[in-house]
């Protein structure tokens, strides 16, 4: 065997061994990655959200108020029957949630997803697939232990 002080000479269990342990490294470090953007997005999205619906919910408690005035003041500038003028101020109002509906729409549609996280995690699949796994030693089991029972276990189920 190799001197393992030695690094110019490892063995191949210890480059196995390195090598498991640097790939591991790799995929934590992809989590970790895949964990910022995400979390960014959800801070972004969640402060959006809640903006929003504090927008409709006070938009939604002064939308009778500004009906009426509406209303009322498109009666008192046509001198039209106020029923007429209750149905323009609702029609006015369908149309801006309708203006109000579109936009949201088109800024949820330019949400994107993780890009980066998804091309690292496909190179990182891609070198794993061509990777072998490092054989695990099998442990010495004392008998009465739960690592015993569970053996006799599973050779029982199998």
């Amino acid at each position: 065997m190799s001197d393992p002080v030695n690094g110019a000479e490892r063995s191949l269990g210890q480059l196995v061994a390195s090598a498991t342990a640097e790939m591991s490294a790799l995929v934590h470090d992809e989590i970790a990655l895949a964990k910022a953007e995400i979390r960014q997005d959800v801070k972004r999205g969640a402060m959006g959200g809640a903006a929003g619906g504090a927008a409709a919910a006070v938009l939604l408690f002064s939308l009778p108020m500004l009906s009426f005035a509406l209303a009322y003041g498109i009666q008192a500038w046509s001198h039209w029957h106020i029923s007429v003028c209750f149905l323009l101020s609702f029609a006015a109002n369908v149309l801006l949630a309708g203006l109000l509906g579109l936009l949201a729409y088109a800024k949820f549609k330019k949400v994107k997803k993780p890009e980066k996280s998804i091309n690292s995690a496909k190179r990182t699949a891609a070198v794993l697939q061509n990777a072998k796994p490092h054989p695990r030693p099998e442990r010495a089991v004392l008998p009465g232990t739960v690592q015993e029972k569970a053996a006799v276990v599973g050779r029982s189920s199998a």
